[in-house]
């Protein structure tokens, strides 16, 4: 960086901590362009463009409450606002009328339930990244290791599926109808939802599932369903999702068919992919 350019940096930094101190609270705006996303937009790394970064950190530094919004096309590396910043909003590309949806946000008029349709990564060193992978992609299972990084967890920042609101959700009594079925055969998953907060909101219930054996590799969890539902504060609602053969069923690359093969299945319910109340159904010939 060059006199000048450090120079102009230097001024940005400074009128957006002048901006801060004399402000009861900070909305920082920041991320990319809409043509630093896209076909032929292709970046070397997820960092923050510019001096953004720097100028988060000096707004952060004066104590002041700052809640990040990101206006993005694809994930960026935010692992220092994750652990500095007390609120982020991801608004994507919002489109025209994204000015005044990010505001009924922030000012609590509409409760955000919006849940990644990404996994979210810490650096750009993990991609590609994505939670449906097989075993052999999970090195922290084995003996000895924790990550396939020595300096990074190869955990993501976010899961795929994650997101917050300003409501809190519980599920539970997770139920299936029944523990063996045929390949033709069909599960019926009932989950509890209950918002257990003060607040009405969405929570988006999602099934995943994973075959434990078979003729080929089978990924760690796959989604299979999921819910949106609304519910009033302290209100509780049981959700119902169908395991089938459209589900279970997997593209053969031994017969080039599709198939459904008798092997023990795993069943998740939760709000992202790392959802730990745990049911399993056997599918036999």
């Amino acid at each position: 960086m060059c006199e000048s350019e450090a120079a102009e940096v230097q001024q940005a930094i400074d009128s957006a901590v002048a901006a801060a101190q004399h402000s009861d609270m900070v909305i920082a705006v920041m991320g990319e362009s809409s043509d630093q996303s896209g076909e032929g937009a292709s970046r070397a790394t997820l960092d923050l463009p510019g001096s953004q970064e720097q100028i988060l950190e000096a707004i952060a530094a004066t104590g002041k409450p700052v809640v990040l919004v990101l206006l993005n096309g694809r994930p960026l590396d935010i692992r220092w606002a994750a652990e500095h910043v007390p609120a982020i909003l991801e608004a994507w590309y919002p489109g025209t009328v994204g000015g005044e949806a990010v505001a009924d946000v922030l000012f609590g008029d509409v409760n955000p339930g919006g849940k990644l349709p990404v996994t979210w990564p810490r650096s750009v060193g993990q991609e590609p990244l994505y939670y449906n992978h097989n075993l052999t992609h999970q090195p922290e299972d084995a003996v000895g290791f924790t990550s396939r990084y020595w300096d990074l967890s190869t955990k993501p920042l976010y899961p795929f599926g994650y997101g917050l609101s300003y409501s809190s959700f519980r599920l539970g009594g997770l139920r299936l109808s029944q523990s063996q079925i045929t390949p033709e055969g069909n599960v019926e998953v009932s989950v509890d939802v209950t918002n257990t907060s003060k607040t009405a909101g969405d929570v988006v219930a999602q099934i995943y599932i994973h075959q434990r054996a078979g003729s080929a590799s089978r990924p760690v969890r796959q989604l299979k369903g999921f819910q949106r539902v609304t519910l009033a504060a302290g209100e509780s609602r049981t959700l119902k999702f169908q395991l089938g053969p459209a589900e279970l069923r997997f593209w053969s690359p031994q017969t080039k068919k599709w198939a459904v093969e008798p092997s023990t299945f795993d069943v998740w319910a939760g709000e992202d992919s790392t959802a730990t109340l745990h049911s399993e159904f056997t599918v036999k010939p």
